[in-house]
């Protein structure tokens, strides 16, 4: 395993974390007596293998049902000091209950202290205020630390770049977990504010929310050869030091193995990675128009800002993937979420264009005649039964 120093905190970080929210029984807390022996045995074996490579990053959170439980169950058998642990609670606007729902954490995962607390979910201004204003959720955590039951501070977060950057820049947190990989680079941004604070870089779901890349399309394989997408996926965003630790969320034992092998191609990451740019970029040139390419981002209305909230900017993104690197299956996952996501994933579909007048929205964008055309068509490849996050499914 390599290691890297997450920011501030000094930790000597695994460039591989062990994500929590796949591995559990349910996602809802349920009595310890009616979790299968089997499905124990599994998340075990999986928290062995993960320590076996010298993944000792352990990363779960309050709102991943009986994670935190089962958890407890094993992490108590490894010397304390040679794990990481993070777990994560949301914010609320009783900062009171914030510090209760840390204690019922605590208590499940059998444990002194956390080395990570994180806020979890910071999406919103509203998020954002509950968490630093006086006597907030940040507040509390600052008192866990300060007792022991916390040693480092940060945040996740899957909103908008400016909200996060506003979070970053008060300077009050130590890390953050963010959504950052080959598809979708759009809070680069809050990369850089990161570094700039010395705060350590966690990527979240970068093989499932990165492009389902442990199910990828023939075409995005042949386009990633002679690495496989998951591998150039971890390759592109480890080439960047600013990135301390990828999330693994590791269902099972075997779970870790295509990921390691990016390992031994670091060192050689600026001669491997070039040629596949090159084919990627080349390929969503050759199928959806160098203009288009070049500009179907420029001037763009937040959801917030467009008629029936449509989020015309996820909406191409996902519809750019499908026609470039037949990406169908996560267009259709990621896209079938909107309505449906709340806050970690905002806006609407584009189904009800018919009934709305986009000009005034679209009246600043290069690419405002094509753009209901492109949004009709996404609906109509990507539209099918609704999606609700893995949290309420």
């Amino acid at each position: 395993m390599l290691y890297r120093r997450f920011g501030r905190t000094e930790l000597q970080m695994p460039v591989f974390s062990c994500g929590g929210m796949r591995y559990q029984f349910k996602w809802q807390d349920v009595s310890q007596k009616d979790i299968p022996a089997a499905q124990q045995e599994n998340l075990e074996a999986t928290i062995r293998r993960a320590v076996d490579l010298g993944i000792n990053h352990i990363e779960t959170a309050r709102g991943y049902g009986t994670s935190e439980m089962q958890l407890g169950r094993i992490l108590p058998k490894f010397p304390r000091e040679k794990l990481i642990v993070q777990t994560k609670v949301g914010p609320v606007a009783d900062a009171k209950q914030f510090r209760r729902t840390f204690k019922q954490s605590l208590a499940y995962l059998q444990l002194d202290y956390v080395d990570l607390l994180g806020i979890h979910g910071i999406n919103t201004a509203e998020s954002l205020e509950y968490s630093i204003r006086p006597g907030g959720c940040l507040d509390v955590a600052q008192q866990l630390q300060a007792e022991g039951k916390v040693r480092f501070i940060g945040f996740s977060t899957h909103g908008a770049t400016d909200t996060i950057v506003q979070a970053i820049n008060t300077n009050q947190f130590d890390y953050v977990n963010l959504h950052w990989y080959y598809i979708n680079q759009w809070n680069w941004a809050a990369i850089e504010a990161a570094k700039r604070h010395d705060m350590g870089v966690f990527i979240i779901s970068p093989s499932n929310k990165g492009g389902l890349l442990y199910e990828p399309p023939q075409k995005l394989v042949n386009l990633c050869a002679p690495l496989s997408p998951m591998v150039f996926n971890d390759l592109f965003c480890l080439s960047h030091p600013e990135v301390h630790t990828l999330s693994v969320g590791a269902a099972k034992p075997e779970d870790f193995d295509e990921h390691v092998k990016t390992l031994a191609l670091l060192e050689q990451a600026g001669e491997i990675l070039p040629p596949i740019l090159a084919r990627l970029e080349s390929e969503a040139i050759a199928t959806l128009g160098s203009d288009w390419v070049k500009t179907w981002q420029t001037n763009l209305p937040t959801w917030e800002q467009t008629p029936g909230q449509v989020n015309i900017r996820v909406i191409l993104w996902l519809l750019n993937l499908a026609i470039a690197y037949d990406m169908v299956d996560y267009g259709k996952m990621r896209y079938n979420l909107l309505g449906n996501g709340s806050d970690w994933f905002p806006g609407n579909k584009a189904d009800k264009l018919d009934e709305l007048d986009l000009r005034q929205c679209l009246a600043h964008s290069p690419q405002a005649d094509k753009i209901p055309k492109m949004l009709a068509k996404a609906h109509q490849m990507l539209a099918g039964a609704e999606v609700k996050r893995l949290s309420q499914s």
